[in-house]
Order: structure tokens, then sequence, then C-alpha cells
């Protein structure tokens, strides 16, 4: 497979969240989706409205959230929307919670290596193309979270959310899941959702406020590395491998914290089977627009 193309600019600002945009050279008709992570209660890391504002407008988008599978302030659509007000998503743009209304929408696997099929909010049936815009950093479960958790615990419903959880068992006491089956689900349901937008879909990352904790948890710790840009590629597998390997790479010595969590969690292979499964490359060129 060709190397895919990854897109880096140190600087991190509202402009350069475009600029990094307008580097893939994609621009797409109809309906945009931006899945974004909203951020739970309490937590300070997490993308402000004000910083992704110009962005979002630049693609005319609709910023699409799922409710989750853990109790907390976005467990439903009435607290998830009430969130969303704090947090003035609604001040600045228009808000889909896509798994606000049932049933979900299934998206099958036929080659998933741990799930073979993925729950997503109904609503994504409405969007012709996603922009992904994620925000680097640590998970206390996942070991990290980019584009491809974006892509699957992000745009899974409630339910959908606890079967990756609990690698297809939707029963499954979450907390206690296979870790090595919970990421293999991961790269599984990340891989499905690439696949629905057949190319219609690009990613923006963020590195920046690098806690080791995702902004979905609310008592999140602050960051332990200094901001290090933004990226950009309409290859999952390759902008997330391209975050790690900056990580691993970085003279920052508070990358051993988020290094520890990421391997402690096996998180690598979330990466790993969405290329086996066919979603991108981890084989990538990275172009520095600075």
């Amino acid at each position: 497979m060709e190397k895919a193309k990854v897109y880096f600019t140190s600087e991190v600002s509202k402009d350069s969240l475009v600029k990094m945009y307008e580097a893939l050279g994609v621009e797409y008709p109809g309906k945009v989706a931006v899945k974004l992570h909203s951020g739970e209660h309490g937590n300070k890391n997490y993308l402000k409205p004000d910083f992704v504002e110009a962005l979002v407008k630049r693609v005319n988008g609709t910023v699409v959230e799922c409710n989750t599978a853990y109790p907390g302030e976005r467990d439903t659509t009435e607290k998830h929307r009430h969130l969303m007000d704090e947090h003035e998503w609604t001040k600045y743009f228009d808000v889909d919670i896509m798994d606000s209304e049932g049933p979900d929408m299934v998206l099958d696997i036929p080659n998933g290596q741990q799930i073979k099929k993925n729950y997503v909010g109904k609503h994504l049936a409405n969007y012709d193309s996603m922009l992904v815009l994620s925000h680097f950093k640590g998970h206390a479960m996942g070991g990290f979270g980019g584009a491809l958790k974006q892509l699957s615990i992000g745009c899974a419903s409630s339910h959908g959310k606890a079967y990756i959880h609990g690698a297809g068992d939707v029963e499954a006491d979450m907390w206690k899941t296979d870790q090595l089956q919970f990421v293999t689900s991961m790269g599984d349901a990340a891989s499905s959702v690439h696949k629905y937008f057949d190319g219609k879909i690009v990613y923006v990352t963020a590195m920046v406020n690098i806690s080791v904790d995702c902004d979905c948890d609310g008592n999140a710790a602050p960051p332990c590395m200094e901001n290090i840009g933004i990226l950009s590629s309409t290859d999952p597998v390759a902008i997330d491998q391209a975050c790690i390997d900056i990580i691993y790479n970085s003279k920052d010595k508070g990358k051993d914290q988020l290094i520890a969590r990421i391997e402690e969690k096996l998180g690598v292979n979330i990466i790993r089977v969405a290329e086996e499964d066919g979603a991108g490359t981890r084989e990538y060129e990275l172009i520095n627009v600075d």
C-alpha cells in the first residue's frame, strides 16, 4: 500500500486548524458531520468551541456526539444536551446527539477480528461526509484517544459503546473485559465507520492539553506534556500512528506518563487492528507545513 500523507504544523491556533484541513485539498458536498469530544462535566482539557469555531464553520458542519454507556452527565440525551449548552457548543453550532432516538444504525464488520457488528447513532445516516476533529491524549481504558477512538467509541450509540467495551457482549461488565479483546473491538468498530463514508471523511488532530486522561474524565489529570501541534490526514490509521511516533520521539520528559498508560492498556493494538481491517496504513509520510 502507498504511504499515507500526514500533514503537520507546530503552530497551535484557530487559524492553523483551518490551514491543516485545507492542506488536504478536499471539499465534500452535502451535509457534514463534525465528530469531536464535547467534554465531560468538570473536564478542563477538551477542545473548546471557540478554538474549533473557524474550522467547523469552514466546512459548514454540524457537531455530532453520542450518549455514554456509563453514569455521568452525558448518559441520557436530556443531560447530554444540558451539558452541550453548559459547554457552549449550542451557542456556536448546530448540535446533533446521534443516538437521541432509536433504533441504532448497524454497520457490518465482515472481517472484524473481535466484533462483527457496530451499533452507531441512527442519525449518522443523515450525513454525507464527516470531519473527525480529535484531541490527542491518554485514556484510562484504551491507552490513548485519537482519530480511531472518535470513530469507534465516539460514533457508537450508548448501546454500541457497551457492546464495544464488552468485546461483543453488551451484558458483560465493561470494566472487566479482557484488555486485548476490548482494544481489538475498538479497531474493528473504527474501521466500519471509516469505510461507511467511503472516502468522504477527513481527520484533523490537535496535540494540545495532552493529559494521561481522556476528555470523558470529569477529574482528568492536568496536561503532562507541552503542546506539540496539529496534524491532518485522510487516513485515520496513519494519523494516529504519527501521533504515537511523535510522542515516543519527543524530548518532553512528561511523555513517560503517557507512554506508560498506552503500553499498559495495549493501546497500539487499536491501530494495528484498524490497519488489518483495511481502514488505512501505518506507513506514512509526515509533511511539515510550517
